[in-house]
């Protein structure tokens, strides 16, 4: 019962903490004292704006030589690991393709949100409190160094003039990572333009999880003055400008990210943008219990980031990829100290969490993957070397319950000696000094009982906050479950979970506990675990399910043996004294 109130007390507790602690929406961000408001760019989209005047024109009147496109064109550049088209119409991305990963119809997933994009801004384009020149640079045609496919290691530039506006883009790219380094500089009439590169959109998986903004959450990361912090959707402000120094700053979801890390920390400046967007019309459904779309509308926070620099052009890397633990430590800020691990955070729990899911990981890479490649196997075959790490306790805990039921009359005696005295009288607490004497000198550990559920119970919570977290996890499957990460669309794996958790305690011998109190747990714990498991991830209803199964049959082994038969003859014999005392006083 302790560690059941334990574990609703950690899962609803965080919640209402983080409800209680978290700062209210408003116009002002958390950090306003060094915010200053600035007026958002209007979006450009690359198909849709209209073509600028004539460039000739403009540069006779600046004496500057124009360089502007005749037509519009795409440049596409990869890697191993992603696919990039270039627009020149603002020198903007139009589509950002991770070939690893995949979306809800089984493609290479685009981390562009189209319809987002669309409305609120591309990758890569510029970002300015003027209105007019942002509105310039983003719909003007750039000349492009090249116009064909190029393969990383490249280097790619875009050029822009109409005579009094400059613009000079070059982007560089890495053979093997999923960072890009960029260098961006605006001149007007000579003079420097103080603009950013923004990643202004989301991503093109945030309509994959239709239970609404709560479970497919974006935030703003950053690292700034030597710590780690996020900001969480309700909390951004749209067009709020924070001053450096930033070693990394960008958005997240719970699986991607689109990090800037400035070559010049101290000078770095970052502008949060935000928008809303109701994605009924085109959400995706599959693995959550139904495809067909929402009834009703579904908005859910769009937010972007952008990044420029006080010191003049701006330069830094640019990480998109996943929120892989192997991948996010190995991109470093200009300071080699800092990586980007810190983006994948595992809540409260996030030391177990965090070592749970890379024992997890080993197991799928070395064992699993060589037979089946499904994370289901891999979650199971972790069970199991849990529960047998975990059985030298069992076995320990069964040891200290036979201990605790061979005094258990002399701890009855000692009970009936200070039973006229109220609860409130200093005469139970010698009773209570007595009772642990008695259990000191045999050598027993009122403690030693719980030995397996303090070890199991953490884990199970680590589970419960790891699994909607790691990227790998994402859209994993295993026989009739397309998503270990939702919930079991039959509830075939809840319903297993209460039989299940039910044999558990039939099976798993009480000495010393209450018949009443025994009955009353054997039912409400595995209504307390299915009910857990209905509408969460499937992966620690099977984790959990699994252990249960493990559990069973240890304890049937056990309960053969000598020491299980001497548990079961003291226990019944303890509760036939208990019936004939009820009925002699009936």
């Amino acid at each position: 019962m302790a560690m059941m109130v334990v574990f609703v007390a950690v899962v609803l507790g965080l919640q209402l903490y983080r409800a209680k602690t978290a700062p209210p929406p408003s116009s002002t961000p958390p950090i306003a004292a060094q915010q200053t408001p600035i007026s958002p760019a209007p979006a450009a989209s690359p198909a849709s704006l209209a073509t600028p005047q004539p460039a000739a024109a403009r540069a006779a009147a600046h004496g500057i030589p124009s360089v502007e496109a005749g037509a519009e064109s795409t440049t596409v550049v990869e890697n191993d690991l992603y696919r990039i088209a270039f627009s020149n119409r603002g020198a903007q991305v139009t589509s950002w393709v991770l070939k690893d990963y995949k979306d809800l119809d089984g493609k290479p997933l685009d981390l562009i949100h189209p319809q987002a994009a669309k409305l609120f801004g591309y990758p890569l384009s510029l970002y300015t409190t003027d209105a007019t020149i942002a509105s310039a640079l983003n719909q003007a045609l750039y000349v492009p160094s090249a116009t064909g496919p190029l393969t990383a290691p490249a280097s790619l530039t875009f050029k822009y003039s109409n005579g009094g506006l400059q613009a000079i883009k070059t982007f560089t790219f890495d053979p093997k990572t999923y960072v890009l380094h960029a260098e961006v500089a605006v001149t007007r009439a000579g003079a420097p333009v103080a603009v950013q590169l923004s990643w202004p959109a989301g991503f093109g998986d945030q309509n994959e999880d239709p239970r609404g903004s709560d479970y497919n959450y974006s935030q703003i990361d950053q690292y700034r003055n030597g710590s780690f912090s996020k900001t969480e959707a309700k909390s951004i402000a749209a067009g709020a400008s924070l001053s450096g120094p930033f070693d990394f700053a960008g958005v997240a979801d719970p699986f991607f990210a689109a990090v800037f890390i400035p070559d010049s920390p101290d000078t770095a400046t970052v502008t949060t943008l935000r928008n809303d967007l109701d994605v009924s019309k085109f959400i995706k459904r599959v693995g959550f219990g139904s495809d067909s779309p929402p009834t009703k509308p579904l908005v859910l926070p769009v937010l972007g980031a952008a990044l420029g620099n006080t010191g003049g052009p701006i330069e830094t890397s640019l990480f998109v990829g996943p929120k892989a633990i192997s991948v996010l430590k190995s991109v470093h800020a200009t300071d080699s100290r800092i990586s980007l691990e810190p983006v994948l955070e595992f809540g409260f729990w996030g030391p177990v969490s965090k070592y749970l899911f890379l024992a997890l990981q080993a197991i799928h890479a070395h064992i699993t993957a060589n037979w089946s490649g499904s994370w289901g196997w891999a979650i199971i075959v972790l069970t199991l070397f849990i529960n047998l790490l975990i059985m030298p306790f069992r076995v320990k805990s069964m040891h200290s319950a036979l201990k605790m039921q061979r005094i258990q009359p002399q701890m009855d005696a000692i009970k009936e000696k200070y039973k006229k005295y109220k609860v409130t009288d200093p005469k139970r607490g010698e009773m209570n000094a007595e009772i642990m004497q008695l259990q000191k000198d045999n050598g027993v550990s009122m403690f030693g009982g719980c030995i397996p559920q303090l070890i199991t119970m953490p884990l199970i919570i680590a589970f419960f906050y790891m699994l909607p977290k790691v990227v790998e996890l994402r859209l994993a499957h295993w026989f009739w479950l397309p998503n270990l990460q939702a919930p079991d669309p039959h509830h075939i794996l809840p319903i297993f979970m209460v039989l299940s958790q039910f044999l558990v305690q039939f099976y798993t011998p009480s000495p010393g506990v209450d018949p009443q109190q025994q009955k009353m747990m054997a039912f409400m714990m595995p209504l307390f675990s299915g009910y857990i498991t209905w509408n969460y991830a499937s992966g620690l209803a099977l984790y959990w399910s699994v252990g249960n199964l493990i559990g069973i049959a240890q304890q049937s082994v056990m309960n053969q043996t000598s020491l299980g038969r001497e548990m079961r003859a003291m226990a019944a014999k303890r509760g036939r004294r208990k019936a004939s005392t009820i009925q002699g006083r009936r």
